[in-house]
């Protein structure tokens, strides 16, 4: 057991001492809490440290009253406690408001700044959260792929000139490197400055659109990117939800993982929508100027930059002005970026860009149209670009479309005409033009293959051609006087009666009683069969009236039915798709083959070359007659109350049908089929034969344009057709194997249908 510590002797309180210092309570400089006394205590106690152990005592803090007390007594002097203390106070109280105040602030900054991290963390938890969320309603990441774009099908005639593109995007798709820089760098400049620098999603732009939107009140800008705009053209439909917005935040990182800068910014290009149904910067500039986008000019290409805010309000074709006010500002964007000088920043400012409104009114667009109807039978579904190689003649579809307007222009008022068609095929049944309408831009419906119109006496020419072909001949006579046939009474357009006449004389005047008789004798239905054999899909009405033209036929369709007359007797298909091709040069389709073959025979054929000619030449279509001298054969055509009038005619090259009426089927001023279709088909027939060798009629060689066809004396009678007065007999006609058909033997087999 250890020794026990000696004690310290104890000292006693003594009592009584009259010493002074004992009596003296006040406080010396050794009691005051100074430096030099706290330095001398602490000096005492290390020297009291080695003299011994001393129990260990947490050192205590001076209260602020006694401290404050402290400093009143020592420099209050003689003044009393009282005042010492108040002017304590007041020293104490202006130590508190400069030491106190700004650690007050201190702590609010440090729990500001807490309180923000923790509720970043949380924000930063949620957003992750909502993003997952909205996420899991896209397929899996290994099935995300951008979808091919739509094909595009350009259309070119036969000489390789483009005339349109067709398809859900409306041209063609371009490389990156093929087009000029400064129409991605108006793309860049005005939609999405920061594009080669951020990931997908511009923070300083949303800042931004955040900001102005918050204080204008409305919606005035948006901080998508290029890449957020390309995945919701991509992947999502346009609608204005939180989750759309999110996922196309997704798939825009997605897409900057995946493609570089200029992949995603020539994918953007060849998609964006850009007005009028264009899709892509080539659909927009041939939309709007007529031209590739690799010959864009640079306030062209301004301009279709400007369209990308709202491409409607936009367009230059619908609000020049606004649409060169945008271009303006685009200008500016480049010039303000760097990528244009200012010398060509004014330099386009002072020469905007020029709508090329033909694009939209062109007559290439009838063409365009009708190859895309046709286009299934060819091929199967198309699942990328194609190139379709036409028989159309530029050069031929151009002058159709001039002299079509030009005489709606001039006799709109005062022939009662609003719309017009003309179709020209060559001896294969090519089509080399074709023209729908008036303005393809007011009216998309094509006349020239769909509209179903009245031929009237254009349809006579297959009357007459069943008529030789059951024994009669050119010269063969017929009389020219009323006539009634089973309480139907046709009449000629002239009320005006000729007596005895040839039937060359009949047709080239377009008699109606003629065909009537030549009708009632060879039997209607053989009429409508002769015509089907010819070229005629439409249905027709097998009784007398067809004679005069009263079931309704296409241009195109009748057209290639008097292809025959020029090549020789052979039948036609029309048909106006030459090859179809793959961009790549791959053949998908070629036509081979031939016609229908021989639907007239060659001596049929020479006979109506004459006849058909007199027409031009002495008949009702001498408007017709052609400039340069070459042989040709047509017939004018008038349907009842005028509702109608059609040329067609032919030459040893090509076959043209012209026709002017109304949509609505109502009646025109008196238009005659020998006044303005005449004149067009002349117009168009001179321009498309002027680097064309002349050509004789088939079976009629050497016959001249301006010299009419040698007539035969008419049998007992004068050499002048007409000049009898006695009426003669009909001629008989050929029938079928039981024997001939003379006459009516059967009226109302031929009145209401009958072979």
């Amino acid at each position: 057991m250890a020794p026990r510590a000696k004690r310290q002797p104890r000292i006693e309180p003594k009592f009584g001492e009259t010493s002074s210092s004992l009596l003296n309570l006040r406080l010396g400089p050794q009691d005051r809490t100074t430096a030099p006394a706290a330095k001398s205590t602490k000096s005492k106690t290390r020297k009291t440290s080695k003299a011994g152990p001393q129990k260990k005592s947490s050192p205590k803090k001076p209260s602020k009253s006694t401290s404050s007390r402290t400093k009143s007594g020592s420099r209050g002097g003689s003044g009393g406690r009282g005042g010492g203390r108040s002017g304590a106070k007041r020293r104490s109280g202006k130590k508190k408001n400069r030491f106190q105040a700004p650690t007050l602030l201190g702590r609010l900054f440090k729990r500001g700044v807490y309180w923000s991290a923790v509720l970043g963390i949380w924000g930063a938890i949620a957003v992750v959260c909502i993003i997952g969320y909205y996420a899991a309603f896209l397929p899996p990441t290994s099935e995300w792929q951008v979808p091919a774009r739509p094909p595009n099908v350009k259309i070119v005639a036969a000489n390789g000139q483009l005339l349109a593109n067709r398809g859900d995007t409306g041209g063609e798709a371009v490389r990156l490197e093929q087009l000029p820089s400064y129409l991605p760098n108006a793309v860049i400049s005005i939609e999405d400055r920061r594009f080669r620098s951020h990931f997908g999603v511009d923070p300083i732009g949303l800042t931004r659109a955040f900001y102005t939107n918050l204080t204008s009140g409305r919606l005035a800008q948006g901080g998508s990117t290029l890449t957020q705009q390309l995945a919701k053209n991509l992947f999502l439909e346009p609608d204005r939800t939180i989750k759309r917005k999110i996922q196309e935040l997704v798939l825009a990182f997605w897409l900057e993982a995946e493609y570089s800068k200029d992949e995603i910014l020539e994918m953007y290009l060849n998609r964006v929508y850009l007005g009028s149904g264009a899709y892509g910067v080539d659909a927009a500039a041939r939309r709007y100027f007529g031209k590739s986008a690799r010959l864009l000019t640079v306030a062209e290409a301004a301009t279709i930059a400007g369209l990308l805010k709202a491409p409607s309000r936009y367009s230059p074709a619908r609000n020049p002005d606004l649409a060169e006010d945008r271009a303006q500002l685009v200008l500016a964007a480049m010039h303000e970026e760097g990528y244009i000088s200012s010398d060509e920043a004014k330099n386009a400012i002072a020469a905007p860009a020029q709508v090329v409104r033909r694009h939209t009114t062109a007559s290439e667009n009838y063409v365009a149209d009708y190859v895309m109807d046709v286009l299934p039978h060819f091929v199967g579904s198309i699942e990328s670009d194609i190139i379709v190689d036409t028989t159309v003649d530029p050069t031929i579809q151009q002058a159709a479309e001039r002299a079509l307007r030009s005489a709606l222009a001039e006799n709109q008022q005062k022939l009662g005409v609003s719309q017009g068609a003309i179709v020209t095929l060559d001896t294969a049944g090519a089509v080399k033009a074709l023209v729908g309408g008036a303005d393809y831009s007011k009216s998309q419906f094509n006349r020239a293959v769909y509209a179903k119109r009245q031929p009237g006496s254009a349809f006579k020419p297959f009357v007459y051609l069943a008529a030789l072909e059951n024994g009669l001949t050119p010269q063969s006579i017929r009389q020219d006087q009323p006539i009634t046939i089973g309480g139907w009474s046709p009449k000629n357009y002239t009320k005006q009666h000729y007596g005895p006449v040839t039937l060359t004389r009949a047709l080239s005047l377009s008699l109606n009683t003629v065909a009537a008789r030549l009708a009632h004798e060879v039997g209607a239905g053989t009429v409508a069969n002769t015509a089907k054999r010819l070229g005629i899909s439409s249905d027709l009405k097998r009784n007398l009236s067809l004679s005069l033209g009263t079931s309704e036929v296409t241009p195109l369709e009748i057209a290639s039915a008097y292809v025959p007359f020029s090549n020789g007797g052979y039948g036609v298909l029309p048909h106006i798709i030459r090859r179809i091709k793959t961009v790549d040069g791959k053949t998908l389709y070629s036509r081979s083959g031939d016609g229908r073959g021989r639907v007239v025979e060659r001596s049929a054929v020479g006979n109506m070359n004459l006849m058909m000619s007199e027409t031009l030449l002495t008949g009702t279509g001498r408007k017709a007659r052609l400039d340069s001298g070459r042989p040709a054969g047509g017939k004018t055509g008038t349907s009842q109350d005028f509702r109608d009038a059609w040329f067609i005619g032919y030459t040893g090259n090509l076959t043209t049908a012209v026709w002017f009426g109304n949509d609505n089927n109502s009646p025109t001023k008196k238009a005659t089929g020998g006044s303005l279709p005449a004149g067009v088909w002349k117009e168009v027939m001179d321009s498309a034969h002027q680097n064309l060798p002349v050509a004789d009629l088939p079976g009629v060689p050497g016959l001249p344009a301006n010299v009419a066809a040698p007539r035969k004396p008419i049998p007992g009678g004068s050499s002048s057709v007409g000049s009898g007065s006695d009426p003669i007999p009909p001629a008989p006609i050929g029938g079928g194997e039981s024997g001939e058909r003379r006459g009516p033997l059967n009226l109302l087999r031929n009145l209401f249908g009958g072979g």
